[in-house]
């Protein structure tokens, strides 16, 4: 059994007045059933803190020892299977396939937005894995910011609207959702921003931009049938042959 690590739990002295008791009952009952072969350490620290640890207060003090028994004989019934970074994998996947977005990309925003917390809120009021405003959700159609499908859903599609908007450039699209459009506008860059600036580096570091396709263009040029001018169109410029670019994308 891998050793206990030390666990600092923050509540109000008044509040671990009310909680301990019951800790301490736990691991009564816990000893009560087993054999001892180990030693629980608590104590309350400078700032009211519960400290609970497999180790000795490291400074003097007041301390309180348990016995817990029969340590040796628990072991874990089942091996951790993927961490909370894997568990959307299946949506991302989804919902990138079906707005030709890296799904390496939209995990990196998350992984900057929320850490994966499906419930984060921010201090602006950002909503849910992909922070998504709320004026922002509902446009999308997001009746419900916290679910993962709808959130993850609305951001790919926000996403992918702001990779358009600038030509599939990752950096100003990054930037436009950290900081909005409006801000890119402004300055016709990455904002001069310390935290979007910090923001699109953490993303295109974990996620790599991949090579952008050449752009398609189309050609239009004139031939002459029957002695009239007859336009013709293609994606190759016509050699030897006066022509305009009609469009590029």
């Amino acid at each position: 059994m891998k050793r206990w690590k030390a666990l600092a739990c923050t509540l109000p002295r008044s509040l671990t007045v009310t909680i301990l008791p019951y800790a301490l009952a736990a691991i009564f009952l816990l000893a009560s059933v087993l054999p001892a072969s180990a030693q629980i350490y608590t104590w309350t620290d400078e700032s009211g803190r519960v400290i609970v640890s497999n180790r000795k207060r490291p400074v003097a003090g007041e301390v309180t020892t348990y016995e817990v028994a029969g340590s040796a004989q628990v072991r874990t019934t089942q091996p951790p299977t993927g961490s909370k970074k894997d568990r959307f994998d299946d949506l991302i996947a989804t919902h990138s396939q079906e707005h030709g977005v890296s799904p390496l990309l939209v995990k990196a925003v998350i992984q900057a937005e929320s850490a994966f917390n499906p419930s984060a809120v921010s201090p602006k009021g950002a909503l849910g894995l992909m922070q998504l405003m709320p004026a922002t959700a509902r446009e999308l159609g997001v009746h419900n910011p916290f679910h993962p499908e709808q959130n993850i859903r609305g951001g790919v599609t926000y996403l992918k609207r702001l990779l358009d908007m600038y030509d599939q450039d990752v950096t100003l699209a990054l930037a436009a959702y950290n900081a909005g459009p409006r801000s890119v506008a402004k300055y016709g860059t990455v904002p001069p921003y310390r935290e979007t600036r910090e923001y699109v580096r953490k993303i295109t570091s974990a996620a790599p931009a991949t090579p952008r396709p050449p752009p398609i263009v189309i050609y239009k040029w004139l031939d002459v049938v029957h002695g009239r001018p007859v336009p013709r169109y293609g994606n190759t410029a016509p050699a030897g042959r006066a022509y305009e670019v009609i469009t590029r994308r």
